[in-house]
């Protein structure tokens, strides 16, 4: 009861607790995952943080319908098309649910607000191997579309040609390092877009003019 102030005591007491313990958890699964990032040359990506995710979400469906996850996967959609992580989203999911089926709903809506994302949902229990076949390289198609003009306008962008790219890398040893780093550029989503203008910026650093013909420098392999 409201009045039994004990009582009241005793369960905010319980409840900060259980806040406590989770924010805690938190914490060390997400120091855990970045030292395994940072082991594997910090190539992974970081985790998507869950209360930026349920804010994205919750406008298209209501995070605290029960029964499931459904908002954050209409948030994660969300979440790689405005971070330009993907130039696709396949949902993909062996069994149907009703959590599953409404954010299903929901991406009409998503889709409509995001012009340019391309998500495609498969549950494989319910459709033919054919028709999921089909819908898939469709959706494909378009995100390779996608995705050959974002590398072409990205090495427009360097100012360079594809030839003197390729040659500076030849040239340079550190840039064929498996494990390299490359930065995220706003607007460019793939790896190689990325790429090509990261090095782009490096022969500009160099003094490398779109003119001039490049000297091998340092090991080659």
């Amino acid at each position: 009861p409201v009045w039994n102030l004990t009582e009241k005591i005793r369960s905010e007491v319980n409840y900060r607790k259980k806040r406590m313990n989770l924010a805690l958890a938190e914490k060390v699964i997400g120091r855990e995952y970045d030292r395994l990032r940072e082991a594997i040359g910090g190539t992974a990506h970081e985790l998507a943080p869950q209360l930026e995710l349920t804010r994205m979400g919750h406008p298209y469906y209501n995070s605290r319908s029960g029964g499931g996850e459904g908002h954050l996967e209409v948030a994660k959609n969300i979440y790689y098309c405005n971070k330009d992580y993907a130039h696709m989203v396949l949902s993909l999911k062996p069994f149907g649910c009703m959590p599953s089926t409404q954010s299903d709903g929901a991406q009409a809506a998503v889709v409509s607000h995001f012009r340019d994302m391309i998500y495609i949902p498969i549950e494989t229990s319910g459709e033919g191997d054919i028709n999921a076949h089909s819908r898939v390289q469709m959706a494909l198609g378009e995100a390779k579309m996608k995705c050959k003009d974002e590398f072409k306008a990205a090495v427009e962008k360097t100012g360079y040609t594809i030839e003197q790219i390729r040659e500076f890398v030849a040239a340079h040893r550190d840039l064929r390092r498996p494990l390299l780093q490359i930065p995220h550029t706003k607007g460019f989503i793939s790896k190689a877009a990325n790429f090509v203008i990261f090095v782009g910026e490096k022969m500009k650093a160099a003094g490398i003019t779109p003119s001039a013909t490049l000297e091998p420098v340092g090991a080659s392999v």
